[in-house]
């Protein structure tokens, strides 16, 4: 069997292009970036200071608003991975629309919200979750990544329904507490599939030094506002660290659990 394989999706900027910089450099397994657009430069600007073997990182274009532009991603990597499974997936779309009071919610901003936070990670679990090993799989065990393949969806902490003490945020909360559900549930529907070769858990990254937070930058204390690299290094600690007694739930950046 051909070795495994790795899946960050988008991985243009921020903490995507980050997550598979680390994947590159820390592993010798394929990684298969996605950009909406621009390819080449997003592929340039993974590789870029990374002494890797370039051919191992290939960039598709997959928009989350374009469920067909989802299905070619997949049919393509069907095709290239024939003979392997899918090892570690980070499926992390995001956009925020910060309404601070019921007159600021939009329709059009809180359905593009919705189709990207929630429906994204749902569309993304949909297709290439098939390429998780199943119960008869052997999972190799590989430094520096978890024991069982892992679908990791981005969450956040107001994603918590119980943890909601400020309100506001109405759309970007209802959507991340749908990914929280969302992950529960693929969790559930791996584990009667997979067995524990494959588990799906969601993650808070705190809040990074990106163009989503970037209003908020001025109000964050300086140390609890990190940058994409940061981010990206603590979301794959604590993939790796959470095990089989953590699938389906959701964790922030430290490895903390945060309550549904």
């Amino acid at each position: 069997m051909a070795k495994p394989w790795l899946l960050v999706s988008p991985a243009s900027r921020g903490i995507g292009l980050q997550l598979a910089k680390r994947l590159l450099n820390t592993t010798n397994l394929p990684v298969i970036a996605t950009a909406r657009e621009d390819l080449d430069l997003v592929k340039e600007q993974i590789l870029d200071g990374l002494a890797v073997d370039k051919q191992r990182l290939e960039v598709l274009q997959l928009d989350v608003m374009n469920e067909a532009s989802i299905t070619a991603a997949a049919d393509h990597c069907k095709s290239k991975f024939s003979d392997s499974y899918l090892r570690l997936a980070f499926c992390i779309p995001g956009i925020l629309h910060p309404e601070k009071s019921p007159a600021q919610i939009d329709f059009e901003d809180s359905l593009t919200t919705f189709r990207i936070n929630a429906l994204g990670p749902l569309l993304l679990s949909k297709h290439f979750s098939p390429f998780l090993p199943r119960k008869s799989s052997n999972v190799d065990i590989i430094r520096s990544l978890p024991p069982s393949a892992v679908l990791a969806l981005m969450s956040a902490r107001v994603g918590s329904i119980s943890d909601n003490a400020l309100g506001g945020w109405y759309s970007y909360r209802a959507s991340k507490a749908a990914v929280n559900s969302i992950a529960k549930s693929m969790d559930i529907y791996l584990k009667q599939r997979c067995g524990d070769n494959a588990m799906c858990v969601s993650l808070h990254p705190g809040t990074v030094k990106t163009g989503l937070s970037e209003e908020f930058w001025g109000s964050t204390p300086k140390e609890k506002l990190f940058t994409s690299k940061f981010a990206a290094e603590k979301l794959c600690e604590v993939v790796e660290g959470v095990g089989l007694k953590g699938r389906g739930k959701c964790w922030d950046w430290e490895g903390k659990e945060i309550p549904p």
